[in-house]
């Protein structure tokens, strides 16, 4: 009997053909880090205050400009943050009949007067300090009662995520990856540009779900099918790669904010890649095999072999699956079928939505602290690029299971610190902050490829899709946590962050390593993990009976 890791010790391990398939579906992953945390920039909430028509009239006709016209008019009150300028109320007041004149309106009338005057909600609607830009904050004024709608807009992704990546997840792992892969991309390219021209917000988020029910599901089936493609030994380069450029489109993400100052073409140029990605890529041949399709498996393995400028001897004649006796069907309950594999569901799912929450949770942060989003956000994007090499510098050498629990822990007492430490040492709280960008990050490029090589081919795109449905919830928990709590104490969600991520941290160490083992064709392999050095005639031996 002769496996397909047998066959790619002829027809190469990552040959000239894995090259390229590789290196198109890396491309996937920068236009997927746009999408899932381009809320910073097309959810930015500027500085904002009521608009007041007296205001307008005084500052059009004295030549004020709109930082003038702010202090002299706005009164100041206490926030999570300190003390700041009204945002959601204005005074009520007749401004025409306050003598307020044009030649030094900051000197017209002190903060100890304004704060004595009777205030009112902001009836005419709000003024921005963010001009030329637009965000869909500022489109349909979702500030003070409303802001919670900007947490729908990520949350409705993240609606969207986990139901794709369970339908994407399932569909691929019946008809295919690489049907799944291009029906999804073009469902992505039209959900992508209805959101781009949506006419109320009602219609934004429903055509967000939707978007976000391609997005998560087409780049799953990307990794799956890459990391089946290449021999064991290239597995975690490649999964680190694919990953990397997920980083790289962080890095890409703030210029291209800073150049497309409205958030509709924002969204445009997120969505136009996927069109190109509608080209034809080969079937997994692990996955024909696991369905008992020898005859096409074995033609794709021949074109990778001839790609590679590789020879096959007759050996591939006898290709088969590892189960040849029935042909299975992947179900959900699979995900819980032995005791080892209930373990590995819960533990991975519990890292993906630590992982989400945490780093999902930090971005988003850098949307309201106040400082320069498009400087602070690429600084916090270079700080992610040394997770892809250090991931690659120990899991080799040490294994994945230390490093994985490792870059949680340290992720996590970060968090913890940086809450305590004041503003006033800015330089240290801003670096602490980045060594916990740094670690959540490992872990989040970890649990992915970690996830990839616990479970069986029959079921593992499946099992990535579930276990990532949690990474989903995550990401819909993560925005009403991180605006709602910071609201109360602005360092208050990094104390849950810091909680979360010590305990995945712990769980990770109950975890089998996986440094250098074959990647499981069955359920049996995973019980018993043992049973493919036994020879042919005990491979038919259920693995309960032993």
């Amino acid at each position: 009997m002769t496996t397909f890791e047998d066959i790619l010790e002829e027809a190469g391990k990552f040959g000239r053909c894995q090259m390229r398939i590789v290196s198109i579906f890396c491309l996937v992953s920068v236009p997927f880090s746009f999408v899932y945390v381009g809320i910073v920039f097309q959810g930015f909430t500027p500085e904002h205050w009521c608009r007041d028509p007296g205001v307008i009239e005084i500052r059009e006709r004295c030549g004020w400009s709109l930082q003038d016209a702010h202090r002299a008019t706005v009164s100041l009150m206490n926030s999570s943050t300190g003390v700041t300028y009204s945002q959601c109320q204005k005074l009520d007041m007749d401004w025409n009949a306050t003598g307020l004149t044009c030649d030094n309106p900051e000197s017209e009338l002190t903060q100890a007067q304004l704060s004595t005057l009777p205030m009112t909600g902001c009836t005419d609607g709000w003024e921005y300090d963010y001009e030329g830009r637009q965000s869909f904050v500022t489109e349909f004024d979702l500030v003070c009662a409303d802001a919670w709608y900007v947490d729908m807009f990520q949350a409705a992704l993240s609606v969207g995520f986990l139901v794709g990546s369970i339908t994407i997840g399932y569909l691929a792992d019946k008809y295919g990856r690489m049907k799944s892969f291009l029906m999804t991309n073009f469902f992505i390219g039209v959900t992508g540009i209805l959101v781009a021209t949506s006419p109320n917000y009602i219609a934004l988020l429903v055509f967000r779900v939707l978007f976000g029910f391609g997005v998560k599901g087409g780049w799953m089936v990307g990794y799956v099918l890459i990391t089946e493609l290449v021999g064991v030994e290239y597995r975690r380069m490649v999964g680190v790669t694919y990953q990397l450029f997920f980083s790289l489109g962080i890095l890409i993400l703030p210029l291209l904010a800073y150049f497309i100052p409205n958030w509709r073409w924002l969204q445009v140029v997120f969505t136009i890649p996927y069109f190109c990605f509608l080209t034809f890529i080969p079937e997994s041949p692990r996955w024909l095999l696991s369905q008992n399709k020898r005859n096409e498996a074995m033609e794709i393995t021949k074109a990778i072999a001839k790609e590679n400028k590789k020879t096959l001897s007759k050996i591939i004649e006898t290709l088969t699956d590892e189960n040849t006796d029935s042909i299975s069907t992947a179900s959900f309950m699979d995900l819980f079928k032995t005791s080892k594999l209930r373990k590995f569901t819960f533990i991975l799912s519990f890292n993906w939505f630590t992982s989400a929450v945490v780093y999902q949770g930090l971005i988003m942060r850098l949307g309201i602290l106040g400082g320069n989003v498009y400087v602070d956000f690429l600084i916090s994007g270079i700080v992610e690029l040394p997770a892809a090499f250090l991931i690659l510098l120990t899991i080799e050498r040490i294994g994945r299971r230390l490093p994985f629990a490792a870059a949680n822990i340290v992720a996590g007492a970060a968090c913890l610190i940086t809450a305590f430490i004041p503003d006033s040492m800015f330089w240290l709280k801003s670096a602490v902050a980045c060594v916990g960008r740094l670690g959540i990050t490992m872990a989040f490029e970890m649990v992915v490829f970690v996830n990839t090589e616990l479970y069986p081919t029959i079921i593992r795109n499946l099992g990535v899709s579930v276990c990532s449905t949690l990474c989903d919830i995550g990401g819909i928990v993560a925005p009403f946590l991180l605006y709602r709590l910071a609201v109360i104490w602005l360092e208050l969600p990094l104390i849950i962050f810091g909680a979360l991520a010590f305990v995945a941290g712990g769980l990770v160490l109950l975890l089998p390593e996986t440094k250098g083992v074959p990647l499981p064709e069955t359920i049996d392999d995973i019980e018993c993990p043992n049973s493919k050095k036994k020879k042919k005639v005990q491979r038919t031996i259920n693995c309960s009976e032993l």
